[in-house]
């Protein structure tokens, strides 16, 4: 069975309410034990005492709703100041007012700044404003006029509520920017895989319906104009879209030795495929196929040990450079592939006698859709974190260079899906 991933959804706010919870606890306990300590100066200590037992029992039984922003609701919310805005105002019932004169602490003491921060991490600076100003409205109510240290007291929990309220209404957008833009470079590379493996087998068999009903004629004609708009609107749609297209090589005719190793290369990866590697894999096992009498194939001597998706996509892209040799190059070109594995990569080096490519070309076939070199290749090399390298002068041949560094290859994906050698392919022009 494939092993699960388990995928843990990003919070940058979670800890701030993990912090809440642990401030609302300890600032109660902070409340007590002001009030055991002074306890004789109280005149009614009964009222005090009464709001204390509230005040402990509700912040216990509240803990799972500061946990998170879905369990934090506006009713608890409201309830929460309610009982911090009680507690202040009970202060001069409870308390003597030489101490209220003397600047003493109220009854929640500092606890009540947890119940606006919960504004804060609830509903953003707005909410923390509007929180904070219902406390030092009933702050200035308990001292009974605005002396410094009140309006000190007021000022500071105003500002660093609408601070704390502010820096969650940006991590929250950052938060959801990174999600988003997760989530398109997700899905843009697997669009990007299946595109390799489906989308130019669609495209070259529409191109060879559409050479063949014209020269069929008749109702072939017109079946053969049909796939040829289609062609065309699947090609810009993939262009302009910037979904890849892969490789699946087959021509109709001719090129036989290439087309041969070529099919039976491809064969070998669907069966790669239907496994599951748990080891590395031999990459020379994987380009073996594709040596035939008009392809040359250097490889060393030991073991080319890569990981199973690596050495499949290295594959791959060496298959899609042979189809632009027989393509291209003509029925007489041969090609020649070198596998060199050095201490920090392994390069696999595809080289043809072929006419080359002439300058320019590479950039218009893009432009036309056709994305073999730009995506089949050089996208292969990309997702595993190599590179691609073509060089090609006119009437001495092209050659591509696959380099993959072998400390990207450790972050390798371990499994790949394609469908090479299970796919209807056609001829078609791919630089």
């Amino acid at each position: 069975m494939p092993k699960r991933e388990r995928v843990m959804r990003m919070s940058v706010e979670q800890p701030m309410w993990r912090a809440l919870a642990g401030y609302r606890v300890l600032t109660m306990f902070y409340a007590v034990g002001l009030f055991a300590t002074g306890y004789d100066r109280f005149p009614r200590p009964g009222v005090a005492i009464a709001f204390y037992c509230v005040l402990f029992v509700w912040t216990l039984a509240t803990l799972p709703k500061v946990a998170n922003a879905a369990s934090c609701t506006r009713p608890f919310l409201a309830a929460d100041l309610t009982l911090a805005l009680t507690g202040i105002l009970l202060t001069p019932v409870a308390d003597a007012p030489a101490s209220i004169a003397e600047g003493g602490p109220t009854l929640p003491s500092i606890w009540t700044a947890g119940s606006v921060l919960a504004f804060a991490l609830k509903g953003g600076w707005r909410w923390a404003a509007l929180a904070s100003t219902a406390v030092a409205a009933a702050n200035l109510v308990e001292r009974g006029a605005p002396t410094r240290d009140t309006v000190h007291n007021v000022i500071l929990v105003w500002v660093a509520s609408i601070a704390i309220g502010y820096v969650v209404e940006v991590a929250r957008a950052s938060e959801r920017t990174l999600a988003r833009a997760l989530e398109i470079e997700a899905a843009t590379r697997e669009r990007e895989r299946l595109a390799r493996d489906i989308h130019d087998g669609v495209l070259q068999v529409l191109a060879m319906v559409q050479r063949r009903g014209a020269v069929i004629g008749g109702e072939a004609a017109e079946l053969g104009r049909l796939a040829g708009e289609q062609e065309v609107a699947l090609r810009t749609l993939v262009s302009g879209g910037l979904v890849p297209v892969p490789r699946v090589s087959e021509e109709a005719g001719g090129g036989a030795a290439l087309r041969g190793t070529g099919d039976r290369a491809d064969d070998r990866h669907g069966e790669d495929d239907d496994e599951d590697h748990d080891g590395p894999v031999d990459l020379r096992a994987l380009l073996a196929p594709y040596a035939g009498s008009r392809v040359g194939l250097a490889e060393p001597g030991a073991p080319v040990p890569l990981p199973p998706a690596v050495a499949r996509e290295v594959a791959g892209a060496v298959g899609a450079a042979l189809d632009n040799v027989r393509e291209h190059a003509g029925e007489g070109a041969r090609a020649w592939i070198l596998v060199e594995d050095e201490p920090e990569s392994v390069t696999v080096t595809v080289r043809d006698d072929g006419p080359g490519i002439p300058p320019g070309r590479l950039a218009r076939a893009e432009s036309e859709g056709r994305l073999g070199v730009a995506l089949s290749i050089k996208g292969r090399l990309r997702d595993i974190g190599g590179t691609a390298e073509l060089v090609s002068v006119p009437g001495q041949g092209t050659e591509v260079e696959l380099n993959v560094p072998k400390n990207a290859m450790m972050n390798a994906p371990k499994r790949t899906t394609s469908t090479r050698g299970k796919t209807t392919r056609g001829k078609a022009e791919r630089r």
